[in-house]
């Protein structure tokens, strides 16, 4: 039997919180006077969130041409408080985490997130993020996106862990997929009760 894993990876998006980019565009469009359809249209032709997530974009970029486009004077600060805050916490995940915690498994989280929305997330009290966690990697940050190969490399190297002996959850296969090619052990988030039983076949008995 494979030893326990020393290292899990978590994923944020649909895994410890759920997201609603509509609702950013409502949050928008309500600062901005800017129609809803006018805001989402713009983000989607521009395929602006693939963009900020892999560093080819900055947020200030979106900010200026948003601006220009729409003629606005919304503030860089308002458009980020807009933008950022589409989150809620998926609770229960919270005694997932707090049991991992008090185990010898070290934990990271790898997420592709954008600057507005991965700095709600650590500026908003929210119970997991992102202080649960030794490492952190955000696809922003380290310009590359998960499925890239790169981003595994790049999460494990900072993990200094074998290959073998991580553990990834993600609600994606196409990244679950991703994360076993480069020899992780990974499976795809669909629920707390799922991943419990994933963790307590590796040996790692949470006791919940």
């Amino acid at each position: 039997m494979q030893p326990p894993p020393q290292f899990i990876f978590f994923d944020a998006g649909n895994v410890l919180v759920s997201f609603d980019y509509d609702q950013g565009f409502h949050q928008i469009a309500e600062r901005t006077g800017i129609s809803f359809s006018s805001i989402k249209e713009f983000y989607t032709t521009e395929d602006i969130q693939s963009r900020l997530e892999n560093g080819t974009l900055s947020w200030q970029e979106v900010h200026n041409t948003f601006c220009t486009r729409f003629s606005s004077t919304v503030s860089l600060e308002a458009f980020s408080n807009a933008a950022g805050d589409i989150f809620t916490l998926n609770f229960a995940m919270l005694p997932v985490v707090t049991a991992l915690q008090r185990s010898e498994v070290r934990l990271g989280l790898l997420s592709n997130s954008c600057q507005p929305h991965w700095d709600h997330l650590c500026t908003c009290d929210y119970a997991l993020l992102p202080h649960a966690f030794s490492i952190l990697v955000v696809s922003h940050e380290v310009s590359v996106a998960k499925p890239e190969r790169e981003i595994y490399m790049h999460a494990q190297e900072a993990a200094n862990t074998p290959a073998d002996r991580i553990f990834f959850c993600d609600d994606l296969i196409a990244n679950v997929d991703a994360a076993r090619d480069v020899g992780w052990d990974a499976e795809q988030f669909t629920s707390a009760h799922q991943l419990i039983h994933d963790l307590n076949h590796r040996g790692i008995r949470l006791g919940i």
